[in-house]
């Protein structure tokens, strides 16, 4: 997110802010995702469509070398519903913070040599170079704000699970068949000697 702007790895809504140039009050703008930056970031993020997506950031420098990104997010996504693969649309306008520090470096697992991730929330990420990225910032946020299973208003399990043919099994009243009946027939059987 805050690495050296790399052309490989350009955010489909690239929006960079030099940090050296910044004044002491900071940066305020508007990030407006085009039609086709919407698309590209639907497909991205695996959405049916992204409408009218936009973002209010301000980027301030704080004492100690940190950046302080702020903003919100407003838009429509379409997904499908995990149920019924019908479309689902939630409005976005969601606020986030996140807190940047320089020459921060990342605590590594001396295992996997993973990066470990800070259980405090408004822990400070590394900042490497003097580059930030705003639009990819925002596109992560997205990502975040997005809800992980739409369900369509309705829809239960039920509706969508096939039915069994020839409806329900009869049986005595109350009585019902275990799960793992046929294992303890198969269990009883007698075998035959090979």
């Amino acid at each position: 997110m805050s690495e050296p702007v790399d052309i490989k790895n350009k955010s489909e809504i690239e929006r960079i802010i030099d940090l050296d140039r910044l004044g002491r009050s900071g940066s305020a703008l508007e990030v407006v995702a085009s039609e086709s930056e919407c698309a590209a970031l639907a497909k991205r993020f695996g959405f049916l469509a992204l409408q009218g997506f936009a973002a209010r950031v301000t980027v301030d420098l704080q004492p100690g070398a940190q950046v302080i990104v702020e903003g919100r997010l407003k838009g429509k996504i379409v997904q499908a519903c995990v149920l019924s693969l019908e479309p689902v649309t939630q409005d976005l306008d969601d606020a986030f913070r996140i807190v940047f520090q320089k020459d921060l470096t990342e605590e590594r697992d001396p295992e996997s040599g993973e990066a470990v991730l800070n259980a405090q929330a408004d822990a400070p990420e590394p900042l490497a170079g003097n580059m930030l990225d705003v639009g990819e910032i925002v596109a992560e946020q997205l990502s975040l704000a997005a809800e992980p299973y739409p369900r369509r208003p309705g829809v239960k399990l039920a509706d969508v699970l096939p039915r069994p043919k020839g409806g329900p099994r009869r049986g005595a009243p109350g009585q019902q068949r275990h799960p793992f009946a046929g294992l303890a027939a198969l269990r009883d059987k007698p075998r035959r000697d090979r």
